[in-house]
């Protein structure tokens, strides 16, 4: 062949071809007859950095597994689009001074430029963007069916606002107190709000977990956020500050426990919180009520210290008359059960903290070998196991389970209480008040009341606006546009004004999988025939991070679609993997934040700081070598400084400014090499450290690989491999094979790798059908790589790689037909012997003992033992 390696010349030119010929497309008339398979990818929200090389790592991985399945011989989408709504993509447009939708264009047009880089099998004819109207009119008519169905309304609830982004923010979006994007304080505050019953589906979205081919941890992971759990609603009287009897009821797990229970607490949310305070205590609880309103929920989960206080009221505990006191805390959450808990601290970590610390009694109800107990014999920690039931009058000597049904047939009975069910997570709050988002369809009238816009008005449009940035007064910038906001009322003609709120970025996402292969159908957001034919998606691939909701709230919107029938399947997404995450070095110096990864090279002139983007590692030390460099390595020390440098291993992501971009790498080593590395560097299930020495080592490699073939062409090619070569082909083939059913990527490179290292020494000996299934094997690791050999190396003129058939490997010609074993006596070698490959350790004893010329050396000695070493050697070991 005779053909220098260089990339920059053939990978751009292939990318060209195959988007010029369709070779990728669902819509090529060569695939006509293919079976389908559906390869998807969680979508990006074009965010105006481009891509970094932690997004390249997921898109590689899926395309990988959609040209494996490909070479099968199945007519594989995999599409790629834009999840463009959303407060990530307002807020850059806020901060840049430039109107979203300007934006938002501009940063996909970067973002489509560096995919296409990739090299990947997208089909960019059902290139989706959910900001089009024509899509999100389908937002809003699957949105619209939900509220047909009672699945959608208003309530007056507490939100998290932030004062900063004045936005409400979901429970998730907010850390240690703060907003997880500006870090602002956030406040809870009561408001009007859209909310979508997800609830109503709990028990379908845990028990239809069973079906699906996903990661265990992922699908415990739902189930822990749906947290379904089986107990009692149990009564306790009160009598509150003006003398009226009520009833508290509160939710159990173990009402097993009850005549453990020597405390109430209620949740500072709980609506009648305030009718149990005292006028002696009100001042102090009020003011705990208030400050408790600044905080998150996750932090109220986590905070080890525990807080509270007295209300000065007592409720009436039903098993056994006696009263105990009703206490405030905030480790109690108005969204889980009924907002009030029966503390039970001899049994329940967070009571028995709460009752050391307030000096409240804890009885001992559950007798349990492993209980730990004082000097004084009191429990010395919360006993949570099992055991028998104390101090538990008719349920003494009772196990668990048995105490839990006599405990509430009990209840009925006195009618202060019954089983239930209940679950931890609540109904999904579905507005945001900002602009950039899909109007919900909604529209108010005087007369008629809330009245959903008729589907043949759909959609509701977004206007275009000069301003639109958020408002103090937790209102979307819509409501401002008295052209947008003043309508007519669909059900009787008088005046009427829109919903001004917006949905959340998650709403486009929750159904974009459905659209994708019918995208230009104007009459439904997905025909029956296409959804047959297409979904559910074979395999999803996406980060870890949205593990729960994002996936969560999908389900939950296909749910409601096949319960309308306008989909033939419960579930989405059959097949599941998340790729671990990409992380880099942070930085202690907090004078330098925005430059927490830039780098510090001592020179001459003074400090450089060293382009972000590229590697730590690698290029510092590559610095320090050729300047000859011997002051602290900057990797240790911050030179401005002089503290320690690193402080810790963080995330690659846009929100701590550390991504690194793939252009400088692809224009530096080239596409193939970049995507090896990605494969190669780790699990794709597990986290790595990003260091971009290897990428040059993924491009040596390249060069080796195209070395091994020009010269195997140069030497010739014979009609057929030796039989090493031949062994060689087959155990690579074998090899990869395995490690991509299992998604070990990293693996099934490095078996090209070793094939790599043997084969230099069998140039020659290979013949080109046996080379062209390592080029057909290889290519979904290394397309251009691959397609330019295909053609330049082997002279294909008709056909690309990706048409080919995957090859099979022959287990009869995996193995030697004999093998080379020493033969030692006491450890020292005597001579050799040709063995049969496949036998076994056994059957080489028994013909070892049997060799005369073995029995000659041992010279009448008696054989103790024989140790076989598998293909290498056999020692003997005689009696003394």
């Amino acid at each position: 062949m005779g053909m220098l390696f260089e990339p920059s010349k053939y990978e751009k030119k292939w990318r060209d071809i195959w988007e010029r010929e369709g070779t990728y497309s669902i819509d090529n008339p060569l695939k006509k007859d293919w079976p389908k398979y559906y390869c998807l990818d969680m979508f990006p929200y074009p965010s105006g950095s481009g891509l970094h090389v932690g997004h390249w790592r997921g898109y590689v991985l899926s395309d990988v597994w959609s040209r494996y399945m490909g070479l099968h011989g199945y007519n594989v989408l995999h599409p790629m689009g834009w999840d463009n709504f959303g407060l990530p993509a307002e807020n850059f447009a806020i901060k840049h001074r430039v109107h979203p939708n300007v934006s938002t264009k501009a940063n996909i047009e970067n973002m489509r430029r560096q995919l296409k880089e990739m090299g990947c099998v997208f089909d960019w004819n059902y290139e989706l963007n959910t900001t089009h109207p024509n899509y999100y009119k389908w937002t809003q008519f699957i949105f619209l069916k939900m509220y047909e169905r009672g699945l959608a309304y208003r309530k007056e609830m507490p939100v998290n606002w932030c004062p900063s982004c004045k936005a409400v923010l979901a429970n998730e979006e907010v850390i240690d107190g703060a907003c997880e994007r500006c870090h602002s304080e956030v406040h809870r505050i009561n408001r009007q709000q859209w909310m979508l019953r997800i609830t109503a589906y709990a028990d379908r979205l845990i028990d239809d977990l069973d079906e699906l081919e996903w990661p265990e941890k992922v699908k415990e992971m739902q189930r822990n956020w749906i947290g379904r759990s089986y107990g009692a609603d149990v009564d306790f009287e009160v009598t509150d500050i003006h003398g009226e009897r009520k009833t508290l009821t509160v939710f159990t797990t173990r009402p097993d426990t009850l005549f453990g229970a020597t405390f109430v607490v209620v949740a500072p949310e709980h609506p009648d919180v305030r009718s149990f305070i005292s006028p002696d205590c009100f001042d102090d609880a009020d003011a705990y009520i208030k400050a408790t309103a600044k905080k998150a929920e996750r932090d109220r989960m986590t905070d080890k210290e525990k807080t509270g206080v007295f209300t000065g009221s007592y409720a009436v505990n039903p098993v056994n008359g006696t009263k105990i006191p009703i206490w405030i805390s905030d480790y109690v959450l108005i969204s889980y059960g009924t907002g009030a808990i029966m503390a039970v601290p001899a049994h329940d970590t967070r009571d028995f903290e709460f009752a050391k610390k307030f000096d409240i009694p804890i009885i001992e109800v559950i007798k349990g070998a492993e209980a730990k107990y004082d000097e004084n014999g009191q429990l010395a920690e919360a006993y949570v196991g099992d055991g028998v039931h104390v101090n538990s009058e008719y349920l003494d000597g009772l196990g668990v389970e048995d105490s839990k049904m006599r405990v509430i047939e009990e209840l009925e009975r006195k009618h202060a209480g019954k089983k239930v069910t209940r679950y931890k997570f609540r109904d999904w709050i579905f507005a945001r008040q900002r602009y950039w988002g899909e109007p919900i369809p909604i529209v108010y009238c005087d007369d008629c009341g809330e009245v959903p816009v008729p589907y043949d008005q759909l959609p509701v449009l977004l206007p275009e606006v000069e301003s639109y940035e958020p408002t103090d007064d937790a209102s979307s910038p819509l409501a401002k546009i008295p052209e947008f906001v003043n309508t007519v009322c669909p059900k009787c003609g008088k005046p009427a004004h829109r919903e001004t709120d917006t949905m959340p970025q998650w709403a486009g996402s929750c159904w974009y999988f459905l659209r994708y292969p019918d995208k230009y159908n104007t009459e439904a957001f997905a025909s029956k025939e296409n959804l047959e034919s297409w979904l559910p998606v074979d395999m999803y691939v996406g980060g870890i991070e949205h593990a729960v909701l994002h996936l969560l709230y999908a389900r939950f919107w296909n749910k409601v679609l096949y319960d309308e029938g306008l989909v033939p399947f419960k579930e989405p997404f059959l097949r599941l993997f998340n790729q671990g995450m990409i992380t880099r070095y942070a930085y202690t110096n907090p004078e330098h934040k925005e430059y927490i990864y830039k780098k510090y090279i001592q020179t001459e002139d003074g400090i450089q700081i060293v382009d972000p983007e590229d590697d730590i590692r690698g290029d510092v030390r590559a610095y320090r070598n050729t300047q000859k460099i011997t002051s602290p390595d900057p990797l240790e020390t911050d030179i401005l400084t002089g503290a320690p440098a690193i402080e810790s291993i963080e995330k690659m992501g846009k929100s701590v400014l550390n991504g690194v971009s793939p252009d400088k790498l692809v224009n530096r080593y080239s596409t193939d090499a970049l995507r090896l590395f990605e494969l190669f560097a780790s699990d794709p299930a597990l986290d790595f450290l990003w260091n971009s020495e290897g990428v040059a080592s993924c491009n040596n490699f390249l060069r080796r690989c195209w070395m091994f073939i020009d010269n195997s062409v140069e030497k010739g090619m014979p009609a057929e491999s030796s039989a090493a070569a031949s062994r060689a082909v087959n155990k690579l083939i074998r090899d990869v094979t395995m490690r991509i059913e299992a998604l070990k990527l990293n693996t099934a490179v490095s078996a090209f790798m070793e094939f790599v290292n043997s084969a230099t020494k069998m140039v020659g000996q290979f013949s080109q059908e046996d080379l062209e299934k390592f080029v057909i094997l290889f290519s979904p690791f290394a397309p251009h790589f691959s397609e330019e050999l295909w053609h330049s190396a082997f002279g294909h003129t008709d056909s690309n790689v990706c048409y080919q058939k995957y090859p099979e490997y022959d287990e009869s010609k995996l193995y030697e037909e004999t093998q080379n074993y020493a033969i030692q006596i006491m450890g020292k070698k005597k001579l050799s012997r040709d063995y049969a490959s496949e036998a076994t350790p056994d059957e080489i004893k028994k013909l070892v003992s049997e060799d005369a010329d073995v029995i000659a050396l041992l010279g009448g000695a008696e054989i103790a033992n024989i140790v076989v070493v598998k293909g290498r050697l056999v020692n003997i070991l005689i009696k003394k």
